[in-house]
């Protein structure tokens, strides 16, 4: 099979699975006004087709994040996704993270297991296995995410798939990446920020090191990562008819986005170390508290920044050529400066410091906590709060499709499905296994 053949199989079932959850569309359009549309022209209900990874099969065999949110961001511009999972516990995703009322679904795995069917299978046993490769026949991308050797003890390795499917496109996430000494270690996200670099840096000068932001971080990047890989890699299976191996490492994602140290290290034997709120780059640049206990984020690394912000403080004379008008002598003067700034915007509330500062245009921003988030209306004019209604749940809020594009906006058709709701539909109609045939799969637990 070539894998222009391989591609041309590869349309999604349009089946109205997720039929107990309405689609969302970004832009800060309701699901009510939505519907409305659809029910007015008809023409928007194909609207799906028309979206840029519309005809793309993806099958996520993975687990938790790192890797299947790759899956996730291009199914929300059209690809049809199946989520190919143990027939008897699944995803752990699904039992990770704050419970709801559904059994087989937490928060997190309503949220991150979006715009997917399941699809059961056991692929420990030989019958699991061979149907895999009929559904890797049949699709443009899979996405795994196990220890290193996993899919080759399976059976699943590169020469059976490929052979399969001259055409498709593996992405392969794991903690340390298919080669090098560390291969065949656990990954977590966590133990990568560690490896990588980032963990050492974040808290307090001399104080223990503190997580970076979500545990998860790590698993969102590599999977940023991955959807770049798959459509360059798609983008060459279109000149030449061939797939390949896109192979990510967890820590590298992460290392990737750790700007200068690098070379800092490189060329001058620099180690950076933890520098709390602020920046060894810039001063006044860091997180300062209000009067009513609520926090702001200030970042001034221009001088005509600073100018700016000592007009604003009421201290015009402090950007004085001969004092701190320069970013050397700030940078000398740093804990002077910052007591400055502590003082000032410790003498107001909230609101005050930032309708002074975004008058005077100096950057400011809050450090929201959720509940400011749900209150924000830039949140709300962009679409970012995405809310859908879920039987048995009412309305579930999760974050909203990223990027916006402006002629095929993606969308969210359905929270993560329960647990094989798609195992006959993909099977009996895709790959043409008969009613009699599915009910002995399901007797003997390989579905």
């Amino acid at each position: 099979m070539k894998g222009e053949a391989a591609s041309t199989e590869s349309v999604p079932l349009h089946t109205g699975l997720a039929g107990n959850v309405e689609a969302v569309p970004t832009g800060g359009e309701s699901v009510r006004e939505q519907s409305k549309q659809d029910d007015a022209d008809p023409d928007l209900s194909t609207e799906n087709d028309r979206l840029p990874m519309s005809g793309l099969r993806i099958i996520d065999v993975g687990t938790f994040l790192a890797g299947p949110y790759a899956a996730s961001i291009l199914g929300e511009f059209g690809a049809e996704v199946l989520k190919v999972e143990h027939p008897i516990a699944g995803d752990p995703m699904r039992r990770f993270g704050t419970a709801s009322k559904r059994h087989d679904a937490t928060l997190a795995w309503l949220s991150e297991g979006r715009n997917r069917k399941s699809v059961t299978l056991d692929l420990r046993q030989q019958q699991g296995v061979d149907l895999f490769l009929k559904l890797v026949a049949k699709s443009d991308v899979l996405i795994e995410n196990f220890r290193p050797g996993t899919m080759e003890e399976w059976g699943l390795g590169w020469d059976e798939l490929s052979q399969a499917n001259p055409g498709l496109v593996m992405l392969r996430v794991s903690g340390y990446g298919q080669t090098g000494p560390y291969r065949r270690r656990s990954g977590f996200a966590h133990i990568a920020h560690g490896f990588a670099g980032l963990s050492y840096l974040a808290g307090f000068p001399g104080e223990t090191p503190v997580v970076p932001g979500t545990a998860p971080m790590g698993d969102y990047m590599s999977s940023l990562y991955g959807a770049i890989g798959i459509l360059l890699a798609l983008r060459h299976r279109e000149a030449t008819g061939q797939g390949q191996i896109i192979d990510i490492g967890i820590y590298e994602a992460v290392f990737r986005q750790m700007d200068e140290i690098a070379a800092a290290y490189g060329l001058f034997g620099k180690v950076r170390e933890r520098e709390g709120a602020g920046s060894f780059v810039a001063v006044p640049h860091g997180h300062f508290r209000t009067i009513d206990d609520k926090w702001v984020a200030i970042a001034c690394t221009t001088d005509k920044m600073f100018e700016r912000f000592a007009a604003v403080m009421g201290k015009a004379e402090l950007a004085a050529a001969d004092r701190y008008g320069n970013q050397r002598k700030r940078l000398a003067a740093r804990d002077e400066i910052n007591r400055i700034v502590i003082e000032w915007v410790g003498s107001m509330p909230r609101n005050e410091v930032m309708k002074r500062c975004i008058d005077g245009e100096v950057p400011i921003g809050k450090l929201n906590s959720i509940a400011d988030i749900f209150e924000d209306e830039h949140f709300q004019a962009r679409g970012n709060l995405a809310h859908l209604q879920e039987e048995g749940l009412g309305e579930v809020v999760i974050p909203g499709v990223v990027p916006t594009l402006s002629e095929t906006p993606g969308r969210i058709s359905n929270l993560g499905p329960p647990l094989g709701n798609a195992t006959y539909e993909v099977l009996r109609e895709l790959l043409g296994i008969s009613a009699k045939e599915i009910r002995r799969l399901r007797q003997n637990k390989i579905i």
